[in-house]
């Protein structure tokens, strides 16, 4: 446990590794020796007994998720999840909504419209999130303008939690939200026209032709953009770097890399976390192909 004490945030407390130890340990062990399940089971990745340890002298299940967050994986994991079930289903209603606007514009602005939304997408990850960072900055458009309307001149988005993964989830969703787009309106394009026609007849709202006409016939499209983009963000990384986040927020796959990368080369941890990653994705996308298996079985 390690305690860091700033003039802005004040004095926090962190779990660090301790590297020296772990290289003691990797020199102790023998080259070679199978250790089955310890790597998963340690203080790094699942620890149990920490796990156990913070449930019984935990009081309330908030000081016990409390003291989750002091353990690594813990910490990456309850992170990572936040920001998939946050930015998925934002980015997907988002980028419906520009595919509609843009599917009602004149044929003659439809293009440059397409031209703009596309423009997150072409940006690359990291250098969007490279500018994104200087722009939250206390002397960036941003950063300003947060200290203009609070009329706190202390106030830094760097220097908070929660304004920092609001920053991180914000950007992935504007970064994201063109990819749904594009395949909404492409979809838009195979909408058969009798369809909104006689929806029209019979009087229906703008609102209820997008609820029982559009969207039905955009479903396999959203399970689509919604399998994809759960594992593109269950693998969250260079918007923890771009935004030099790694105290405020980090991931699996930025623990992936801070192993392989650190002094230690704890490729054996890098490689359960890899594992557990993949397991993670594995869960999450459980549900959606159960249910297009279903819908598929019943349409036959």
């Amino acid at each position: 446990m390690v305690e860091n004490c700033t003039p802005l945030v004040g004095c926090t407390k962190e779990t660090t590794v301790d590297q020296e130890a772990t290289r003691a340990l990797r020199d102790a062990a023998p080259l070679g020796r199978f250790i089955g399940l310890d790597v998963y089971l340690d203080r790094g990745h699942l620890a149990v007994a920490e796990v156990g340890e913070a449930w019984r002298s935990s009081d309330s299940l908030g000081a016990f998720f409390g003291k989750l967050q002091n353990l690594p994986f813990y910490r990456a994991m309850s992170f990572t999840l936040v920001y998939t079930f946050v930015t998925v289903p934002l980015l997907i209603l988002l980028g419906l909504m520009i595919a509609v606007a843009v599917n009602s514009l004149h044929r003659h602005l439809k293009g440059l419209a397409i031209f703009f939304s596309l423009l997150p997408m072409i940006v690359t990850p990291i250098i969007g999130a490279l500018i994104m960072f200087w722009m939250i900055d206390s002397r960036g458009v941003i950063g300003n303008l947060m200290i203009y309307l609070t009329g706190d001149p202390q106030l830094s988005l760097k220097a908070s939690t929660p304004l920092m993964w609001i920053a991180i989830i914000i950007y992935g969703i504007w970064h994201s939200a063109p990819f749904a787009f594009v395949v909404f309106y492409a979809g838009l394009q195979t909408l058969p026209k009798d369809q909104i026609e006689a929806a029209q007849i019979d009087g229906a709202s703008r609102f209820q032709q997008l609820r029982l006409v559009v969207v039905p016939h955009l479903m396999p499209l959203v399970t689509f953009v919604t399998l994809i983009k759960l594992m593109d963000n269950f693998r969250v990384f260079e918007e923890i770097v771009g935004f030099n986040a790694q105290a405020h927020a980090t991931s699996l796959s930025w623990i992936i890399f801070n192993d392989l990368g650190g002094e230690t080369r704890q490729l054996s941890a890098a490689a359960a976390t890899s594992v557990l990653t993949i397991l993670g994705v594995a869960v999450l996308l459980s549900p959606v192909l159960i249910r297009t298996w279903r819908d598929s079985r019943s349409t036959h």
